[in-house]
């Protein structure tokens, strides 16, 4: 190959599929320049971006205009090599028309990997159908500081937690045939004072124990094929320019053998933003040095800037020949390169003209009109997987007994219910920022939404058919208008209960409340939403606040004086019907929080994952003790944990320990608990948080019955980054906490590691185990489900 049809695969062309069948139109930003194919094509193309998340796009049109591209990019080259088409998958296929499943932080919440590994496998089949190859997805990113935009788009503050769901994600998208792909690499999340793209200033420890696990996890066990490095600098080196990161950390000693993709402009940025390259050619020379394979998400500086640098010998060739390597090998591993390839995606199979070859008409012509409608993305059996996921994820953090509600008149149904609050009716409500009819729809007002999304007041009339629903919206999302209050407040006081629907309005870079650059600067709820859940709190009518956010908020009285407090994050098209069917009791609560959710508006930044000093003292006036902390979530009924015996309490810094409890459910109602396992250091080398998540699993469990919980944890989850920077297990005694959030430690068993402190490195056992017993008989399960 020569050096231009080598480059040629390192790029990707930012392109929009026709809804015409044509083919592909390249798509321009404000940060690129105008791209011709025509001029591109005969060297070859590494990656078509986002053809189908571009603008809306009928499915089976979308996939017909993306064959006959793939066919005109193969036929274009000397080498009859197509290219790599990647989209969006955060919360689902990113397209017009594809399942809008809950997002990540809703993920999180269900505390349930497999139930996101079997989501991830329907998402991934869904791309496959229609010609995709890459999702970039998951986030790995731990929340550090809750007012960061994309929260969001992480699944919680604990890398226990993230690194585990994370990695079913990622199992579930592989086990399609899609490359998966892990981002930010790494250290995003802990920009300072949660803005987007702002310096990292953690030190190596944090980086090491906090920010990597979840990353290393996944590379170990998942399959994963490619990595996102971050845009963010840390300590004043950017992700995209540091080489012991994506080559000595990630390759040279996690094994990771797949493609390192730029997250967008990244490279660039290397010169515009961080000005650590003087030129674009020297930008291109330092991420190809430090590991970046491909430069996305159109060419920039992988072209010209590179091949120049090059020929002026400013950038040896021998960096973009190992890029090209693996490139080429990613794209053998996906049937790209057999000599029996073809365009044609599954879901055309049969079709005429499909692949350039058959019409001739080159823009569709009847065929095109012909496919239009017969590709269903957001089948039934998606949406009923969106439900479940939805309803797991939903997080009951206070009852007074008011939950259940009656869903009919002669159980004691309210006859009338209030629904107030700026997201009672409104369908995007449940979208988080990265679902198609928020990130791109928005920009087409003329175009239907695409999938059908019931709001809160059309869930809550279903689910209450006896019920009189009384809706008002009383205050925008976030503006300062408080003329809808009297409404509000006069239509809570005819009512027997009030919902109150507050939250977000998911957006990018400053439209929206939550989202891609969207950063709050304090954890208030948006506008003046505390200060009608306040109006509506003296208004004397039990007050049930229901969240539809895409991060946490500190929610003033209504932690201690609401009826009830019901938590969802975003939880997609199917997200209000689980709410309202956890209102009545016909879903049991099961979710637990992935973030802490705080007291005060102003204690960022702060997680439970904190020091001694991290918490509450006398020596400081902010208190960072949350209202709810991470685990947290009630049930309709209520667990009794018993019968600690800790069967092997001493262990070498190389064994395990071992130790059971009993978990009964002693309420009317069936139940599911999460067993959330704790380790606290009292005395380390280093400092340590408090207690940090190192197991968890779920139980459900019909009335009375019991399961009976062993456990085995391994000596190495013990482990830390010592003072030298080498991963250490001490010898000393530790707590196990068995609890059922991080601040509601139920059982504790004091353990003991003996022996030399040992060094532990990437081989390291990263997991407990848990083993199930019911006691009661069949009734009962301790599985997950």
């Amino acid at each position: 190959m020569t050096l231009r049809e080598k480059v040629a695969q390192l790029f990707g062309v930012w392109v929009g599929a026709s809804d015409e069948g044509a083919e592909v139109a390249p798509f321009q930003h404000d940060m690129e320049e105008a791209v011709s194919l025509d001029d591109l094509l005969p060297h070859g193309l590494g990656q078509l971006t986002r053809p189908f998340g571009t603008a809306p796009v009928d499915p089976a049109v979308g996939a017909l205009s993306l064959a006959r591209t793939q066919a005109r990019v193969a036929g274009a080259n000397r080498f009859g090599i197509p290219a790599l088409a990647h989209e969006e998958c955060l919360a689902g296929f990113a397209t017009w028309g594809a399942t809008a499943y809950p997002v990540p932080l809703s993920w999180g919440a269900t505390f349930h990997p497999e139930l996101v590994r079997e989501m991830a496998a329907a998402i991934g089949r869904d791309l496959r159908s229609v010609g995709v190859h890459q999702g970039l997805a998951p986030v790995l990113d731990v929340v550090r500081d809750a007012r960061w935009g994309r929260v969001e788009e992480a699944i919680g503050e604990d890398p226990y937690l993230v690194g585990t769901v994370a990695t079913a994600y990622v199992r579930g998208l592989e086990s399609a045939g899609v490359v998966a792909t892990l981002k930010h690499f790494a250290g995003y999340s802990a920009s300072r004072a949660g803005r987007n793209l702002a310096p990292v200033g953690m030190g190596t420890r944090e980086r090491a124990d906090i920010i990597l696990p979840p990353f290393e996890m996944a590379v170990r066990e998942s399959g994963v094929r490619s990595v996102m490095h971050a845009y963010t600098d840390t300590d004043g080196v950017p992700s995209a320019a540091d080489g012991p990161l994506l080559t000595g950390l990630l390759r040279d000693t996690w094994g990771f053998d797949g493609t390192v993709v730029a997250d967008y402009f990244g490279i660039a940025f290397l010169t515009t933003l961080h000005g650590v390259a003087e030129t674009f050619g020297e930008a291109a020379g330092a991420a190809l040095d430090a590991g970046v394979d491909v430069e996305l998400p159109t060419v920039k500086t992988f072209g010209s800037p590179l091949t120049d640098a090059i020929a002026e010998g400013l950038v040896p060739e021998a960096l973009v020949d190992r890029a090209v390597r693996r490139v080429l090998a990613q794209k053998a591993r996906l049937g790209l390169l057999d000599a029996d390839w073809r365009p044609v995606p599954p879901v055309l199979a049969g079709a005429a003209g499909a692949d350039g070859a058959g019409d001739g008409d080159g823009a569709g012509g009847a065929d095109s009109e012909a496919l239009r409608g017969t590709v269903r993305l957001d089948t039934d059996e998606n949406r009923a997987l969106a439900r479940r996921v939805a309803e797991q994820a939903v997080v009951l953090l206070r009852n007074d007994g008011t939950l259940p509600l009656a869903a009919d008149a002669a159980a004691g149904a309210p006859a009338r219910i209030a629904l107030i609050g700026p997201n009672a009716d409104t369908p995007t409500a449940v979208l988080g920022c990265y679902a198609f009819p928020v990130h791109v729809g928005g920009q087409y007002p003329e175009t239907p939404l695409g999938i059908e999304l019931p709001t809160l007041r059309e869930a809550c009339a279903a689910e209450f058919p006896d019920s009189e629903i009384l809706s008002a919206q009383g205050a925008d999302i976030d503006g300062p208008d408080t003329g809808g209050f009297d409404e509000a407040v006069e239509l809570a006081r005819s009512a027997d209960l009030v919902i109150v629907a507050l939250g977000d309005r998911a957006g990018l870079f400053g439209r929206g409340t939550s989202g891609e650059g969207c950063d709050a600067e304090s954890l208030v709820l948006p506008g003046v939403q505390q200060r009608l859940l306040d109006t509506l709190l003296d208004a004397g009518t039990p007050v049930v606040v229901t969240l539809l956010a895409g991060r946490p908020y500190a929610l003033g009285r209504a932690a201690d004086e609401a009826a009830a407090v019901v938590q969802s994050f975003f939880p997609g098209e199917e997200g209000t019907r689980a709410i309202a069917s956890v209102l009545s009791g016909r879903t049991e609560p099961s979710g637990r929080l992935p973030v802490s959710v705080p007291r005060r508006p102003g204690s960022q930044p702060s997680t439970y994952l904190a020091a001694r000093l991290g918490h509450s003292s006398d020596v400081s006036s902010v208190d960072p003790t949350p209202a709810f902390g991470f685990g947290h979530g009630l049930t309709y009924t209520a667990f009794e944990w018993s019968d600690l015996a800790v069967e092997r309490g001493r262990a070498s810094t190389d064994g395990e320990f071992t130790l059971a409890c009993t978990v009964r459910n002693t309420g009317a109602r069936e139940g599911t608990e999460v067993v959330q396992v704790y380790l606290h250091d009292p005395v380390a080398s280093v400092v340590q948080p408090v207690r940090r998540l190192i197991g968890y699993v779920r139980l459900r469990l019909d009335p009375g019955r019991a399961a009976r919980v062993r456990m085995t944890v391994p000596a190495d989850l013990a482990s830390f980054t010592g003072r030298d920077g080498h991963r250490i297990v001490e010898p000393g005694d530790l707590d196990l906490l068995l609890s059922a959030s991080s601040t509601d430690a139920r059982l504790v068993a004091r353990v003991t590691l003996t022996g030399p402190v040992r060094t532990v490195d990437h081989t390291r056992r990263l997991h407990m185990s848990f083993a199930t017993e019911t006691l009661t008989g069949a009734p009962g399960s301790g599985a997950p489900r």
